[in-house]
């Protein structure tokens, strides 16, 4: 054969030959719809997880407002610990004129009676500040992409499982075969 000459066939599980077996054709078509999954179920799941997350950001971006809020105590530095935010306590007024109070992070190193923004929800509770449209963006692909990975490597450990009881049934029929043709082939060797 000259060097350099392509040895494998395209396509060969599903060509006749005499020694193609079931657990090859069985075989070829497991690993046609492995990808086939891959490709369609990877790249939906990936697609509608993107949506879903992008869905859920416009709709934390709609709901939550800053408020203007006075910081009830101080935050300082713990100990050793160089901490940009700390817990602290803060108090909002609602747009009905109720006043209400709740532990938030701030920004270290501020004064009681410090003013800072903090976001709530419709019903007037704290909430943390919804992500802009570009960080939803960039998560909600970040996300989508986790799926669409999680979707593959599970329908490429279940298509490995597959090919692996494959690969045992086969040989073990090979073996069954060889049992029946390997003692009439005797020790003739030239």
């Amino acid at each position: 054969m000259p060097a350099g000459r392509r040895t494998t066939k395209w396509l060969w599980r599903w060509r006749s030959n005499p020694l193609r077996r079931r657990e090859d054709v069985l075989e070829a078509w497991l690993v046609l719809a492995v990808w086939a999954i891959i490709a369609v179920g990877g790249t939906l799941a990936g697609v509608v997880t993107a949506h879903a997350a992008d869905d859920v950001f416009a709709q934390q971006r709609a709901e939550r407002v800053p408020v203007a809020a006075v910081l009830v105590s101080d935050t300082t530095q713990s100990g050793a610990k160089n901490y940009y935010r700390a817990l602290a306590e803060v108090r909002w007024t609602l747009p009905d004129g109720s006043s209400r109070t709740g532990n938030t992070l701030v920004d270290t190193g501020l004064k009681a009676g410090s003013h800072v923004v903090v976001y709530t929800d419709a019903r007037g509770e704290l909430a943390t500040r919804p992500p802009s449209r570009s960080a939803g963006d960039v998560e909600a692909a970040v996300l989508g992409t986790g799926a669409a990975l999680g979707v593959t490597g599970l329908v490429l450990g279940a298509g490995g499982l597959a090919r692996l009881r494959l690969d045992r049934r086969r040989a073990r029929r090979w073996g069954r075969e060889w049992a029946m043709v390997g003692p009439k082939w005797g020790h003739k060797t030239g």
